[in-house]
């Protein structure tokens, strides 16, 4: 049996030690604010080259900060007992601080919208303009904003407030990867760990095979969602309400705008910064349910979603950067409860370290295979008929362990 991972401390004694770390959240949309004043001392000192550095924050954050911070500090263990339930759920600063993602999110956008098209930059030290490698490191920072803005955008988007809802497709607007909002609540939460979930990725299945699966097929049950929703309100699948259409809208008039104001120039670091900041959320895709099955019943259906269909990690560091989006078990449990009530589960596989340091072994599949394939054989026990397989490997899978198809 499932049960919550127990503490002896009483309720009236319990306090949310991470209360204010969880402002740790605004780190990725102000990153580019912050590195400003590296960027001019370097350029005073003579170091121009160095001086480009900076604007590679968010990766070397995701690739190399993150990681480091989270194999120091370690897992979390800290849940919230049941008795504080309601009160930590209703307190509105936790809330207050997913919402201060976006003004700042959409600043660092269009700053660095300025920053890529500049021809003159003598303000920061430089000579004339961006040379291409900081425009580059550029793009890919305001991509990892924007991959983080849709982990922002998937605690509001599940919420059952009108207002947050609206945010969360304003938050995807920039990555334009407003379907997101339509699939994931109402497609991916019902598949979750079937073979029929395009975010679902399969054992032995590549993140290079999954990634154009996801994506194609995250997109296509969006559209569909929303047509079969119009079609029973009597409305057409080209209807305004459309949530599809009006996301995509959003991205197409914020986009526009920025052209229109910076210039054809501007496009390279639109496509850049877009591709790479839904990239990272298929990557998180990836990894949250690889190889994970729940079974079908003799009615067809298949059982409910439990805990041991997610992969978890309770590595404070990232899980204060992503607003616990690592305990994932719970959150597919309760998808309306918020981030800051969200509990580790016993009964949950764990992954070896925090979604940050996963991210990059995922795009080498030999060593991603290497570190999850035996975690998700030991998960079931060695019975390779309760894996979610992928097709390509299935016959390959089975005959190198005896079992026939």
């Amino acid at each position: 049996m499932t049960t919550q991972m127990s503490h002896p401390q009483r309720a009236e004694e319990w306090r949310d030690k991470k209360r204010y770390l969880w402002l740790m959240g605004l780190i990725a949309p102000t990153a580019l604010f912050v590195m400003l004043p590296l960027v001019w001392a370097f350029n005073q000192w003579g170091w121009h080259a160095a001086a480009q550095v900076p604007f590679w924050i968010g990766p070397i954050l995701l690739y190399l900060l993150l990681p480091a911070l989270d194999l120091k500090f370690g897992p979390d263990g800290q849940n919230p007992p049941d008795e504080v339930m309601e009160r930590l759920e209703n307190d509105k600063y936790y809330r207050y601080c997913t919402y201060a993602y976006i003004p700042f999110q959409y600043a660092s956008v269009i700053f660095g919208a300025y920053l890529f098209t500049a021809t003159d930059l003598s303000w920061l030290g430089f000579d004339g303009g961006l040379g291409w490698p900081a425009k580059i490191g550029l793009a890919l920072s305001v991509g990892v904003l924007g991959g983080v803005g849709i982990n922002t955008a998937h605690e509001l988007g599940h919420k059952k407030d009108s207002l947050e809802r609206w945010l969360s497709k304003i938050t995807l607007a920039q990555t334009c990867y407003g379907h997101f909002y339509i699939e994931h609540n109402r497609g991916h939460h019902v598949r979750v760990a079937t073979p029929e979930d395009p975010a679902s990725a399969r054992f032995g299945e590549t993140f290079w095979e999954f990634l154009p699966r996801s994506v194609i097929g995250s997109l296509k049950s969006a559209w569909q969602l929303e047509a079969k929703r119009l079609e029973r309100a009597g409305k057409s699948k080209w209807h305004p309400s459309n949530d599809v259409l009006n996301a995509w809208a959003m991205s197409i008039v914020f986009y526009g705008a920025l052209i229109a104001v910076f210039g054809w120039g501007l496009i390279p670091y639109i496509v850049i910064s877009a591709v790479f900041g839904f990239t990272l959320l298929e990557t998180v895709n990836y990894l949250e349910h690889y190889g994970l099955l729940r079974q079908k019943l003799d009615s067809g259906r298949y059982e409910r979603c439990t805990p041991e269909h997610s992969w978890n990690s309770d590595h404070i560091v990232t899980n204060l950067f992503l607003y616990h989006l690592q305990r994932h078990s719970d959150h597919h449990a309760n998808p309306t409860r918020r981030y800051q009530t969200l509990r580790s589960m016993d009964g949950a596989p764990n992954l070896p370290s925090g979604y940050a340091s996963m991210i990059a072994l995922t795009y080498f599949p030999p060593l991603w295979r290497k570190v999850m394939d035996h975690r998700v054989l030991a998960h079931y026990d060695g019975d390779l008929t309760r894996v979610n397989i992928h097709p390509r490997v299935r016959d390959k899978v089975l005959a190198k362990y005896g079992l026939t198809v």
